[in-house]
C-alpha cells in the first residue's frame, strides 16, 4: 500500500534551473556514465520530473559547455563530462605514464569483433588469415572490450563474441551505428572470406 507521504514525495515539484543543477552535479560526481533511465530512478527519483524535462536539461547542460573546456558527451551506458579532444596536447602533460599502445593483431581482431558481431575465433583467424592468440582473446576479455554472448551450433560449439558498453564508453561512441563505415571493398572481401565453408572452427 502507497502511503501519502510516500505520494507526496513522489510529486514534489522543482524549477527547470534546479533540475539542470541535479542533472549537471549527479554526472559530474558520479565517475562513470550516468544514463537518463539511472537520472530517474536514483537522484529523481522522488521527484515529478518527465523524461521529456530530463531530456531538455540535459540538452541545456550540453550548449552550455559548447565553449568550455570539457563537454557533455553521451556514449554507451551514459552521458559523462569529458575534455575536449583538441587540448590532448597539453592535458597529457598531467600523466607521466604514456598511454598503452595495443598490437596491430589485437586492434584488428577488436575491428572484426566490432565490425561483424557475434563472430567467432575460428571466423576472425579466418578473415585474418593467421592464429589468433589466446592472450588477445585474454586481454580483450579483461579490459572488459568484449564478452561471450553464446555459442555456435557447430562442432566444438565456439564462443560468439561481441563488444560490450565499456567498448563504447571508451571509444565514446554511444551505439555501433556510431562506427567509421568500413569501405565497400574491404567489406566485400570480409563477406567473401566468411561465407568460404572452409572455414575453420575451433573449440574454445
Amino acid at each position: 500500500m502507497v502511503t501519502k507521504s510516500a505520494t507526496k514525495m513522489a510529486t514534489k515539484r522543482i524549477s527547470d534551473e534546479q533540475l539542470v543543477e541535479i542533472i549537471e552535479a549527479t554526472i559530474f560526481v558520479a565517475g562513470k556514465p550516468i544514463s537518463k533511465r539511472h537520472l530517474k530512478d536514483t537522484v529523481l527519483t522522488e521527484l515529478s520530473v518527465s523524461m521529456a524535462r530530463i531530456n531538455l536539461a540535459i540538452e541545456q547542460i550540453q550548449i552550455h559547455y559548447q565553449t568550455r573546456g570539457i563537454r557533455l558527451v553521451e556514449v554507451g551506458s551514459g552521458f559523462r563530462f569529458q575534455a575536449c579532444a583538441s587540448l590532448a596536447p597539453w592535458l597529457n602533460n598531467l600523466w607521466q605514464e604514456r598511454a598503452p599502445k595495443y598490437s596491430r593483431a589485437l586492434l584488428e581482431t577488436l575491428s572484426l569483433i566490432a565490425y561483424r558481431q557475434p563472430i567467432t575465433r575460428g571466423e576472425i583467424e579466418q578473415v585474418r588469415g593467421v592464429t589468433v592468440g589466446s592472450t588477445i582473446i585474454k586481454s580483450l576479455l579483461e579490459r572488459e572490450w568484449i564478452h561471450v554472448v553464446g555459442h555456435k551450433e557447430v562442432p566444438g560449439r565456439p564462443a560468439l563474441y561481441a563488444t560490450t558498453k565499456q567498448f563504447l564508453d571508451y571509444f565514446s561512441l554511444t551505439g555501433l551505428d556510431n562506427l567509421p563505415p568500413l569501405p565497400k571493398q574491404q567489406q566485400s572481401k570480409i563477406d567473401q572470406l566468411l561465407s568460404d565453408p572452409s572455414v575453420r572452427e575451433l573449440s574454445e
